[in-house]
Parts: C-alpha cells; sequence; structure tokens
C-alpha cells in the first residue's frame, strides 16, 4: 500500500453528510464505490488504526477492523486513496453510487454475471408505424424496451403469441411494405395489417401498439376489460366479423395469462426477489407478478458480494438500470431492512412512488418465500456445476503436464492462430486459459505486417516473436507481462518450427511449445520427431481442443472485421474534415459516385453540413487522385 500519511489526513478529513465514496488503489483504479448517510462514520468503520497525530516516520498501518469479512480486509489492504462526494439526500447518494458503479465497475462491488447478454422486447416508438421486434440493447432514445427476460427463446416465443394476437408488421426499416407496393405473405396469413397500402390507418395502427405495449406491461385485466366492451358494440352493430376478431383476441389474452395464473388471488403488480447468499458468490430470483399473473422469472448470478443487504441493493440497483419495468410494489426477503434510499431511487427512476416490503403474513410471504427457495437451489446447483469444472479442468492440467514433461500443472496456457484471405487483412490471435477457464480480458488480436505473400509460417513466427518481445521489454500489459507455462499453436510441425524461431528472436527466454494439428489432432512437440496422442475422450486433449478452436474463432472475428472494413472504405474516408455523416450526406445529395468526382467546388457547397472551405479540400482531393480516365485511382472503393 502507498504512504500511510496521506491517507491517513484524508480520513481525518472526511465530512459527517450523506454522500458517495470511492477507494482507490496505488494506480488509481476504483476498487469499491459506496454510499453513507453519514460519510465520516462509514469511512472509518474500516479502519482499525486510530486517526490520532503520531511522531514523523511512525504511523500506524491502516489495516481492517477484526471481525470483518475477509474480502473487507483484501479491499483495506490495497486502499491507498479515499475521494468523497457529498450530496444533499440519501436518495441523491443512491443515484449517484449506481452511476459511478456502472461507470468504474469496481472490483470489488456486487456484479452481474454477464449483464450485457441479456434479451428484450423493443418497441420502436420513434417510427410512423412502430416495430415490435427481439433485441439485445436498451439504449435508443423514444423506444420502449421490455425485459430483461430468462432466455432468447422466451422472448421469440413472446413475440410469436403478441403477433398472433395483435399483429404488427414485422418487416424492418422505418417505413412499413416493400419495393412492389403490395402486401406481403404477412399479411394473407393475417400476422400484419398492411398499414404500407393503407389497409389500416394511422390511428388504427398506432392503438394497436398501445395493446400491445399494455400486454407486455402485463396489464391484462384491462386489457380484456377493454377487448369484452369492443366485442359487445361490434355485435350490437351487427359487425360480426370484427366481434370475431376481438373474440380471438379475448381467449388469445386469456389463454396466455391463464397458463401463467399465479396460485394466489389479488397479487397485484409486484416484483419479487429472493436472495441467497454463499462464500464465493450470490443468487438472486426475481418473480414478476402482473395482475396477479406470474409473468416471467429470472435468476441472476452475483459475483463480489460480501453480505445479504449490500448484494440486494447492488443487484436492484444494477437490475434496474437494465431498463426492467419498475413495479409499485418490491418484495424483499424477510428481516432484511435495505437503505431507505433505494426506494427513493427506484420511484425516481419510475416516475412515481415505489414500495420496498418485507412480508410477515398473507399471500405475498408466499410468494416470497418461493423466490428465496429457488435462490437458494439455484445457488446450490450453480456451485455444483462450477465445483464440476473445476474438477475438470484441474483433471485436464495435470494430464498435460505429465504426458508433456511439465514441471506441473501450467497456471496459463496461451494459444496462438493466424486468419488471412491470400495475401491481405492477415491477422493472428492470442487466448489465454488461467488456471483452466478463459482469461478473455487477456485476449489480443496482431494485425499482420509480413508482405512476403501468403506465408503462414512467417506470419505465425512475427506473431509469436512480437507477443514476447513485448514480456522482455517488460511490458506493462497484463496479456504481455505474465510468463506462460505453455504455448499452444494452431497447426503442425512447420508452424512450431516457425514458432520457436520467433521466441528465440523475442530473447525471452524459454517457454514450453506445442502444435496441435487438425485433422487427428495430433501434438507436435519440440526436439521429437514424431506426434504424441492423445486420447480424444481425455480431459487434457479436450482443453486444448476448445483453446485451439477459441482462438481461431477470435482470429477469424478480428480478420472478418479488418475486411469488412477494407470492403466498405471509399476515397471520402481519407479526406479530413470528411465523417460519416458528411459522407451519407455527399452521396445523398448526388445519388452516385460518379456525379461527386464530377462536382464542382460549388456544387459541393450546396450540400448540408459541407463549408464551402471543405467543398474546395474535397475537390481537390477527389480530382488529384482521379485516374486518367476518370475514374478514381485505386481499387474501386465501395461508396456505402
Amino acid at each position: 500500500m502507498a504512504e500511510v500519511a496521506p491517507l491517513r489526513q484524508k480520513l481525518a478529513g472526511v465530512p459527517d453528510a450523506p454522500g458517495v465514496y470511492l477507494y482507490r488503489d496505488a494506480a488509481g483504479r476504483v476498487l469499491y464505490v459506496g454510499k453513507a448517510k453519514s460519510l465520516r462514520r462509514r469511512v472509518l468503520s474500516y479502519f482499525r488504526a486510530p486517526l490520532r497525530s503520531e511522531p514523523a516516520g511512525r504511523a500506524a498501518p491502516m489495516t481492517a477492523r477484526s471481525g470483518q469479512h475477509p474480502k473487507v480486509g483484501d479491499l483495506v489492504s490495497r486502499i491507498s486513496d479515499v475521494e468523497v462526494f457529498v450530496t444533499g439526500t440519501e436518495t441523491e447518494a443512491t443515484i449517484l453510487e449506481a452511476n459511478l458503479v456502472r461507470r468504474h465497475k469496481p472490483a470489488f462491488n456486487v456484479r452481474l454475471r454477464d449483464d450485457k447478454s441479456y434479451p428484450y422486447i423493443g418497441i420502436s416508438l420513434d417510427e410512423e408505424y412502430p416495430r415490435v421486434y427481439f433485441t439485445r440493447e436498451r439504449h435508443r432514445r423514444d423506444r420502449r424496451y421490455f425485459g430483461p427476460f430468462s432466455s432468447a427463446y422466451r422472448v421469440r416465443d413472446t413475440l410469436r403469441a403478441v403477433g398472433k394476437i395483435f399483429p404488427s408488421r414485422p418487416c424492418e426499416g422505418p417505413e412499413p411494405g416493400r419495393a412492389s407496393g403490395v402486401p406481403c405473405l404477412d399479411y394473407h396469413i393475417r400476422r400484419c395489417m398492411a398499414p404500407c397500402v393503407d389497409y389500416i390507418s394511422r390511428e388504427e395502427y398506432r392503438a394497436l401498439i398501445d395493446r400491445i405495449i399494455d400486454l407486455l406491461s402485463g396489464r391484462y385485466e384491462g386489457l380484456e376489460r377493454e377487448l369484452q366492451r369492443e366485442m359487445r358494440q361490434a355485435s350490437d352493430r351487427q359487425d360480426f366479423e370484427t366481434a370475431a376478431i376481438c373474440r380471438n383476441r379475448l381467449a388469445a389474452v386469456r389463454g396466455l395469462t391463464e397458463r401463467q395464473r399465479a396460485t394466489t388471488e389479488g397479487g397485484g403488480t409486484v416484483d419479487v426477489l429472493g436472495l441467497a447468499v454463499d462464500e464465493e458468490a450470490a443468487c438472486v430470483q426475481v418473480v414478476q407478478v402482473r395482475d396477479g399473473v406470474l409473468q416471467d422469472r429470472h435468476t441472476f448470478f452475483l459475483d463480489g458480494a460480501v453480505d445479504e443487504t449490500a448484494a440486494l441493493e447492488g443487484f436492484a440497483h444494477e437490475y434496474y438500470a437494465m431498463g426492467a419495468a419498475i413495479p409499485p410494489l418490491v418484495l424483499i426477503p424477510r428481516g432484511m431492512a435495505v437503505d431507505p434510499g433505494l426506494a427513493g431511487a427506484l420511484a425516481q427512476r419510475r416516475g412515481a412512488r415505489v414500495e420496498l416490503r418485507a412480508p410477515e403474513r398473507g399471500d405475498k410471504r408466499v410468494l416470497s418465500d418461493m423466490a428465496q427457495r429457488n435462490a437458494r437451489l439455484a445457488l446450490e446447483g450453480d456451485r455444483l456445476r462450477l465445483d464440476g469444472q473445476r474438477q475438470v479442468r484441474r483433471a485436464g492440467l495435470a494430464e498435460l503436464a505429465e504426458a508433456l514433461g511439465l514441471s506441473g500443472p501450467p497456471a496459463r496456457i496461451e494459444c496462438f492462430d493466424v486468419s488471412n484471405l491470400g495475401e491481405t487483412h492477415s491477422v493472428a490471435s492470442m487466448v489465454v486459459l488461467e488456471g483452466g477457464a478463459p482469461a478473455r480480458a487477456h485476449y489480443r488480436s496482431f494485425a499482420l505486417r509480413h508482405e512476403g505473400g501468403p506465408d503462414d509460417f512467417a506470419r505465425m513466427r512475427e506473431a509469436v516473436r512480437r507477443r514476447f518481445t513485448r514480456l522482455a521489454d517488460g511490458d506493462d500489459d497484463p496479456s504481455f507481462s505474465a510468463r506462460p507455462g505453455l504455448v499452444v499453436i494452431d497447426g503442425g510441425a512447420g508452424q512450431l518450427t516457425a514458432a520457436l524461431a520467433g521466441l528465440d528472436e523475442s530473447e525471452a527466454g524459454r517457454v514450453p511449445m506445442v502444435a496441435l494439428a487438425k485433422k487427428r489432432e495430433e501434438l507436435f512437440l519440440e526436439g521429437r520427431t514424431r506426434p504424441l496422442l492423445i486420447d480424444r475422450a481425455r480431459p487434457g486433449l479436450r482443453l486444448l481442443i476448445q483453446l485451439r478452436d477459441e482462438a481461431h474463432r477470435f482470429a477469424l472475428r478480428h480478420h472478418r472485421g479488418r475486411r469488412g472494413r477494407a470492403m466498405t472504405a471509399s476515397i471520402l474516408d481519407a479526406i479530413p474534415g470528411v465523417g460519416p455523416a458528411r459522407k451519407r450526406a455527399l452521396m445523398q445529395h448526388f445519388g452516385t459516385p460518379e456525379r461527386v468526382l464530377a462536382a464542382e467546388p460549388d456544387e459541393l457547397a450546396a450540400v448540408p453540413g459541407v463549408p464551402a472551405k471543405l467543398a474546395g479540400v474535397i475537390h481537390n482531393h477527389l480530382h488529384r487522385t482521379a485516374a486518367p480516365d476518370g475514374a478514381l485511382a485505386g481499387t474501386e472503393p465501395a461508396w456505402s
């Protein structure tokens, strides 16, 4: 830890006011973000050493108080600096804490696993005829998102059911329809009302979207009453076709809700949070009840949990920041008291009052106990699954050490692969296993510089040399500063020889290295003329095969990205001051690349967003790089 005296001075000056505090390590990285009604009492509660003045050079070290969780002791041992933000109320502190956690992602705060992979249903309210679609993003303005859902299958199943009840347009793009100007097949099979040919007015279509929003929001009872009223009105005026449509929709809505009807009556609209915590992780079950209907259930696993209250508060911030609809009532486990600022933060986000309640009796206690029970079962299942994976990984590493003659199981394994298309867009990938598990933060890719034709051996040699040169130079990047216990090369004896040559050129010292050939999954070792065969069913070889396939996938993704960017590049990209927006404006104004090339400076200046000075720059650049026959010099660009 850094010098104690400056930290001691900062701790002594922490104010007695509500706010947020940040702990940083010696490198300035944020370790933990917390909030408190009294910053001074909360911050000082982490430390045991007194704050009275000490003689120079005799400051007592700052240590964690006895009886605290081991993770707190680990946190305190790393703290080198503290930063505080004073707020006016606890609610303001709660909101600021959530924002800072999302921005800095501190290692010691509660974190959702894979919190960016949950699917949603989106409604494009910013379009004249909104679409209802599957998505994994939720950042666009003027769009409504429902979720997160427990699985992609769940989203698509819900979309199919909604499409049968209220058929909205499935076509992509801001405008409905297609170039032919006739309704598509979806209209003929009653999956769309054909707004593209005005078979439904804009007002009627928007009313249809409003009903879809009601259905996805869980307002089933109001929707049923509305459909019943419309069915009776259509029947009274002898419009039996419309009455039949309303009847079928009503039956579909009832069928959708009856399958999920909760066993308790009067459940209302509520989220039920169940929580289970062990030494390593935590699990939260979210049971969504809408108008008494058990709409969905989600399971979330958390890392960084120290105690139940901190885990639940941290999860609530993360979960409802993901775009989940906030109900007026959220049930928490019995006996738990959360910070009042959490209810205020949720109310501010919802725009109406939110109550956090720990139920003691009745139907809501039944729902809470069910969520608690399922959370414990899910956490136990996750622990058993992780234990099984760790055992398999340990067995695989021990088997590799024995088969390859290593001094011990390799704690870090790196694998290299090369991907290219002939002589162009060559890339190499480096993927990493630590303890037998993927360390994705350490994955790296190399844009290869070799220009001697399609030579995979030279490219592999370059990739290995560049990686281990950074190790020899003492690079601070953790991906390159760690020495691997084993290096795997995708290929055969030729690739292994090239990689060993690259390792020698780096002057980083020797590292155990093998090559894994795909055809028969043979292992080529340095100094052996014949490959080593390991049973495919053994965990050691399976571990290497998975690593090799991951390296191939990662290299291919980088290669496709480079190739795609090259295919969509144009000569305008090289002009200073011309970005994607001005590039689109030029193409929209002139229509074709040839007309852009033939335009005079005053014509270019007539394009919205293109100043006269920039128009001159564009004209000079285009005509300086034009070929004698009037075509653009070089390969034909893609004007996109």
